[in-house]
């Protein structure tokens, strides 16, 4: 299949991304609901989730993604590859994160990934960065104690920034102080390898809940 054209930055503040997702049924989107979920915050195309999901057969994968078409396409992938562990929603995490976490199967989240989120360079713009302190109360909410969150950029100002709001809550603990090398989930997204291929350094962090 040909990849889709579409807007790599949008404003999730804007009035057509405030509706609500409804959750689907997990019963029907996963056969197997015992197994532990990895929630990826903003799956783009979603190939690192389907690598995942093919690699590691004893999880969950769940992708979100403000670009709908992105979606529609990840899925399209996903049943021809008869992959069953892996499903990825349409939505914006500014209002319907908490809604997503609270509709799972209780205790079965137990890692969420933020990798490469849009900068949003611009200071005006900071309220649309994704890792706000909202976003890491619902996470706080929702992900049982040793559940982890991964979080990763190719701009340190950008990963620094998202550790900070994390750090803010004390819900969470680093696992270590320096930047993680190698990935620890063995799987790079798109944006990572093209970065290590450039000579250029990733940033990347694990938290723990408490």
């Amino acid at each position: 299949m040909a990849r889709i054209k579409v807007r790599q930055h949008v404003n999730p503040l804007s009035i057509i991304y405030q509706q609500p997702l409804i959750p689907p049924d997990w019963s029907v989107i996963y056969p197997n609901l015992a197994l532990p979920i990895h929630l990826d915050i903003g799956s783009a195309a979603g190939s690192f989730l389907l690598k995942l999901a093919q690699h590691e057969r004893t999880w969950n994968y769940l992708g979100i993604e403000i670009r709908q078409a992105l979606v529609i396409q990840a899925n399209q992938i996903r049943d021809r590859a008869e992959i069953d562990n892996l499903h990825y929603v349409f939505g914006n995490i500014n209002t319907s994160l908490a809604t997503l976490l609270a509709s799972l199967p209780a205790g079965k989240l137990q890692r969420i990934s933020i990798q490469y989120p849009d900068p949003c360079f611009k200071q005006r713009h900071a309220k649309r960065r994704v890792v706000q302190p909202e976003l890491v109360n619902d996470i706080a909410r929702y992900l049982p104690s040793g559940g982890e969150v991964f979080l990763q950029s190719d701009l340190e100002w950008v990963a620094q920034e998202m550790c900070d709001r994390f750090s803010e809550n004390p819900a969470f603990r680093r696992t270590q102080a320096e930047w993680l090398e190698p990935n620890p989930l063995g799987i790079p997204t798109e944006r990572e390898t093209a970065t290590l291929k450039r000579g250029l350094p990733v940033h990347r962090a694990m938290w723990v809940r408490e």
